[in-house]
């Protein structure tokens, strides 16, 4: 519209015409939103301290999404996944804004929540934990600790502790004493139910989880299809050990940026 065009509209038509253009950049800019949402950048906040150093509670990061599109996560990598289950305490500590980013999300995790982990097995992998003397567990996946996980440190437990743990979360009733309570929490907590019935009950759990009569460590192997992911703060941290193991199609990508707290704000380190 040329400038003599515009001295001759009246106040109330110029107030129009200025609004269609506004509405029209507003349009545009959200439609590329959404498309650079769905498919280079994912957000999520923090609300644990399963990662602590690296990342910790209230750090609200930006994913990247596309370097997991041409190739798989690597050992030791800190990856960003959707929840193969619904967890509704991690559900309770969203706000407004995660919420709303999350309608744009495919809709078979419509109610799941997003996880943040160190990946440390895959398919076909097999693990133990091994007892460092005053440390703590190093983990082992194929009878060596791997380079990105050699100043990593363990605790023992859930699956290592138990090669049974994943089965009484399924079924707490068939615990008895304070153990039922503790498995009745989990399963409770993390709607376990349906987690098992969709991934777990085909599988022969024993053949991918037994205890080694040499050493009397648990072995974990990583079926097909799926990966494990542990925090780096093992004793705060609700991961693999506890839940089981996550579907490689649940992968998001990899945490690339902290941008909140503002003090804090920068490349996510610890990789």
């Amino acid at each position: 519209m040329t400038s003599n065009t515009k001295k001759k509209m009246t106040l109330k038509e110029r107030a129009i015409y200025e609004a269609k253009e506004w509405s029209k950049a507003f349009i545009v800019a959200f439609v590329a939103a959404i498309i650079i949402r769905l498919f280079v950048f994912e957000t999520m906040m923090v609300p644990t301290g399963s990662m602590i150093p690296t990342i910790i509670p209230g750090d609200r990061l930006f994913i990247e999404k596309i370097t997991y599109t041409v190739r798989e996560p690597k050992i030791g990598e800190i990856v960003v996944f959707w929840t193969p289950f619904v967890d509704r305490q991690a559900l309770g500590m969203l706000g407004w804004f995660d919420k709303f980013m999350d309608l744009f999300s495919p809709r078979k995790f419509k109610g799941h929540v997003k996880y943040v982990k160190r990946l440390v097995g895959k398919e076909g992998d097999v693990l133990e934990l091994v007892k460092v003397p005053g440390k703590g567990y190093q983990l082992y996946v194929n009878g060596k600790i791997p380079e990105s996980l050699k100043d990593r440190y363990y605790d023992r437990e859930g699956v290592f502790s138990d090669p049974d743990f994943y089965t009484k979360v399924a079924f707490p009733e068939r615990t008895v004493g304070n153990a039922r309570y503790f498995f009745t929490q989990l399963h409770q907590a993390l709607s376990y139910s349906e987690y098992y019935q969709k991934y777990l009950k085909n599988l022969d759990l024993k053949k991918y989880i037994w205890k080694d009569p040499a050493t009397g460590r648990v072995k974990v192997k990583i079926p097909e299809g799926f990966c494990f992911m542990m925090g780096d703060n093992s004793k705060d941290s609700l991961d693999s050990r506890f839940f089981g193991f996550v579907p490689m199609e649940n992968v998001i990508g990899e945490p690339m940026l902290r941008i909140w707290p503002l003090n804090r704000f920068g490349p996510v380190r610890g990789k």
